[in-house]
């Protein structure tokens, strides 16, 4: 016979069965509320790693039932990658091995082109990026974000206890410098997510380093960016790819952005920076050369010509850096050409000041002259010593 509990329980049976096919049907339903999805994973030397991020990331799709591929895009490590993915049994992971143009930005890019989902995320393989936020990040996405950041710096996000004061310093510092071109608080992350065709109405990708998700929100012009708390793990194996070579390749990125944002006000900065350095190049040549006992007139004369031309070679470097391609001497004639206009409107602004205002400050005006002298020689640069054609410096 049968005891109650017994029959209570089989009773119970069906009435269970039909509360987790309805849960299922909801999961079901929820799941095809989300888009299709493209994860894309640059690689190098990251075999280690791999089986234990696509095992979480498998993990995260079946329970949430998403319609998602896994793209790693592998710069020729021949460290087993291409082996461990032939044996992997997941349809909806694909492995790109690329030959040519290695590095981060460029295997993140090349990525985002071939991704089929109608949203692309990318993430690193070291598994400092944790998989169970994508569904989060996702949900952004459908609330009208147009860029979703994995974030340490938020409300809830957090890093591993190890991270030392300079690596945290480090951060901080990179934080604040991309500044003008994101109010978040990590828009260093690699951990961000957006919709395809909105990476697909930008233009003009020319990222250097390791920062791509800056350049994306720059140049696919992603107004409405969140971010979403992360815990930002260590890498369990293999070795950082942040080196300082990539520290420096950041600070040249920024430059990148900084003239494609701000065009020529950008310049004018570089410029005016550029001018305050040749200032004292001038100072310091003037009293080297005055301890050499070089005569005086003899001595202002090579200074500003030292001068001079160490603000060429900087502007050429840095200010004009599009023209590098021009021909050194003949930039360099018309840059000589250009400053000598700009010192003799600098005089004649001077003097004009004080014949005209008898009551105004010599240092006054002289400050007057320069800043119009600085102004001609800053348009005679741009238009006509370092001057190319078909350079855009704005955004259309």
């Amino acid at each position: 016979m049968s005891s109650a509990s017994d029959t209570l329980a089989h009773r119970s049976t069906p009435f269970a069965a039909e509360r987790h096919r309805k849960g299922e049907q909801a999961a079901r339903i929820a799941a095809r509320a989300l888009p299709s999805v493209t994860v894309v994973v640059p690689t190098y030397k990251e075999a280690e790693n791999l089986p234990l991020l696509i095992d979480r990331i498998a993990r995260v799709r079946w329970s949430h039932m998403l319609d998602l591929e896994l793209l790693v895009m592998d710069d020729d490590s021949r460290d087993g990658t291409e082996e461990l993915m032939a044996q992997r049994p997941e349809r909806w992971v694909r492995l790109v091995v690329r030959h040519d143009d290695h590095g981060l930005s460029p295997a993140v890019l090349e990525g985002l082109r071939l991704a089929r989902g109608d949203v692309v995320v990318c993430m690193d393989a070291d598994l400092s990026h944790p998989p169970e936020s994508l569904p989060e990040m996702l949900r952004k996405l459908q609330e009208g974000a147009d860029f979703v950041v994995g974030s340490r710096y938020v409300p809830g996000g957090s890093t591993s206890d190890d991270w030392g004061i300079l690596r945290w310093l480090n951060s901080r510092v990179a934080t604040l410098m991309a500044r003008p071109f994101s109010s978040t608080h990590d828009p260093m992350s690699g951990f961000f997510a957006l919709r395809r065709r909105t990476f697909e109405a930008g233009r003009d990708f020319n990222p250097i380093g390791y920062k791509i998700g800056l350049e994306l929100t720059v140049k696919c012009r992603c107004e409405r960016v969140v971010e979403v708390p992360i815990h930002f793990e260590n890498r369990r194996f293999g070795y950082s790819k942040l080196t300082f070579k990539q520290q420096l390749l950041y600070l040249q990125h920024l430059r990148r952005l900084y003239v494609y944002k701000y065009g020529l006000w950008s310049q004018l900065i570089q410029f005016l920076v550029v001018g305050a350095l040749g200032t004292a190049v001038n100072l310091a040549a003037l009293t080297l050369l005055g301890a050499a006992h070089v005569p005086l007139r003899a001595a202002v004369a090579l200074a500003i010509w030292v001068s001079m031309s160490s603000n060429f070679v900087l502007n050429r470097r840095f200010s004009f850096s599009f023209a590098r391609d021009g021909s050194w001497w003949g930039q360099y004639a018309r840059f000589v050409a250009a400053s000598a206009c700009g010192a003799v409107v600098n005089y004649a602004v001077t003097v004009a000041l004080l014949e005209h205002l008898p009551g105004m400050l010599p240092q006054v005006a002289a400050l007057v002259g320069i800043a119009v002298g600085t102004g001609i020689n800053f348009a005679a640069s741009r238009y006509l010593v370092f001057r190319t054609e078909h350079v855009r410096l704005t955004p259309p």
